[in-house]
């Protein structure tokens, strides 16, 4: 799907919205689909909008995993996709902490959501247009990234989701990232709700 101005994309956070959150996800044994992503993401494929995931990954940093390692469960990533006929277009990752980790990973970046730098660095690989694409995650970190590079977000309750909807409530004050710029423009139950909002009703 192309806009005005080049290709429509979906932002994706890993952990929490692909597959299962389990913290650290160090051991690619560990890494576990959540039911109906694989089917949503290939929602995305045959609508003809990117799928792209944007995914912090500070374990590098505090020394837990290294890049190589993050390469290979990328890999088993895709290839669990795969056997639900579904592909990703492309896969962007931090690997840096502000205060805690490693050189030359111990560092302040504009790349770290909630700063925008993964979903633009996309957007000028890949002639994106974010006038018609959105940004998916289970925390506010990951809406205000989307904002921050103005996309608009919506909130999945998997993952942490449900508590970060419950800090979106009415009766709830907002943390320090939650404006209200950084509301999410619909909350799903899971990725494959968002997707199936996002080519009917989430159509801009």
């Amino acid at each position: 799907m192309r806009g005005d101005k080049g290709q429509a994309a979906v932002f994706l956070d890993r952990d929490g919205t692909i597959n299962e959150e389990v913290e650290y996800l160090d051991r690619l044994e560990k890494l576990t689909l959540i039911p109906g992503a694989g089917e949503a993401i290939r929602l995305l494929n045959d609508s003809g909008l990117k799928a792209l995931v944007v995914t912090n990954q500070s374990g590098i940093a505090r020394g837990f995993f290294d890049e190589s390692f993050v390469v290979a469960l990328h890999t088993r990533l895709n290839a669990l996709l795969r056997r639900e006929g579904a592909f990703l277009d492309g896969i962007y990752y931090c690997p840096h902490h502000p205060t805690v980790g490693l050189l030359p990973y111990l560092c302040i970046c504009d790349c770290r959501k909630p700063a925008p730098g993964l979903l633009n660095r996309a957007r000028t690989e890949l002639n994106l247009d974010f006038s018609c694409s959105y940004m998916v995650g289970d925390t506010l970190s990951d809406i205000e990234a989307g904002a921050r590079a103005g996309v608009p977000g919506i909130l999945v309750r998997t993952g942490h989701g449900e508590r970060t909807a419950a800090l979106l409530g009415q009766d709830n004050p907002l943390p320090p990232a939650g404006t209200a710029a950084t509301r999410p423009v619909y909350i799903a139950a899971d990725l494959l709700e968002a997707a199936r909002w996002i080519v009917t009703k989430g159509k801009p």
